[in-house]
């Protein structure tokens, strides 16, 4: 008689594979642990060179700082005068004065002239360069003028503060002259004038 094999009595037993397995997860879990444990070390190295190089710029900067200030001491009124003209020189040669005009026209209704432009004051205010300026303008309408301030103050390019206003006649007209401080910024992206197209100007119109 042929005796009947029962597999369910004799499961299929495998013990090498479990640990091959285990042993395959606690070895990327060594790598993963050395390669983390590596990042953090090199992060920390780049993390010390940089706080080093902060503070080594930091300690130049308050060196020329020092060296700028003592220069400043030594230089005669006459001296810093002419440093102040060629700062100020440097920054008209940068100063798109036909785009100023454009901005101007852009803004003045159709009632409203300008009179006089001076030029008090051109700066760099980090990446820009302002001017502040003195306008005046012509109208006999003063509505206008009030329409022409909103402009300029929305438009992005100027702000204005009316100073004064002085009323003229003559024999055909009575007018009235607004005198404007401006704070001029052009926009990015226009050109800027020439040193020919500067010294042409002289500066104001």
């Amino acid at each position: 008689m042929i005796a009947k094999l029962n597999l369910a009595t004799y499961p299929f037993r495998n013990r090498t594979l479990p640990y091959l397995g285990a042993s395959l997860l606690l070895m990327l879990s060594a790598l993963l642990g050395v390669y983390s444990v590596y990042t953090l070390n090199e992060n920390a190295k780049k993390n010390e060179l940089l706080v080093a190089a902060i503070a080594e710029d930091r300690g130049e900067i308050a060196r020329l700082k020092a060296e700028g200030e003592k220069v400043q001491q030594l230089l005669s009124a006459d001296q810093k005068a002419l440093l102040t003209a060629s700062h100020k020189l440097v920054s008209n040669k940068k100063f798109g004065w036909s785009r100023l005009f454009a901005d101007l026209e852009s803004v003045l209704p159709n009632s409203v002239s300008a009179s006089r432009i001076a030029v008090e004051n051109i700066y760099q205010d980090g990446e820009r360069i302002k001017a502040e300026l003195e306008l005046g303008v012509l109208s006999r309408d003063y509505p206008a003028v009030m329409v022409m301030i909103d402009r300029m103050n929305n438009s992005g390019l100027f702000r204005a503060e009316l100073r004064g206003q002085d009323l003229q006649k003559n024999e055909r007209f009575t007018f009235t002259e607004y005198t404007f401080r401006l704070i001029y910024t052009p926009a990015y992206g226009y050109a800027t004038a020439s040193p020919a197209e500067v010294a042409s100007n002289g500066g104001q119109e």
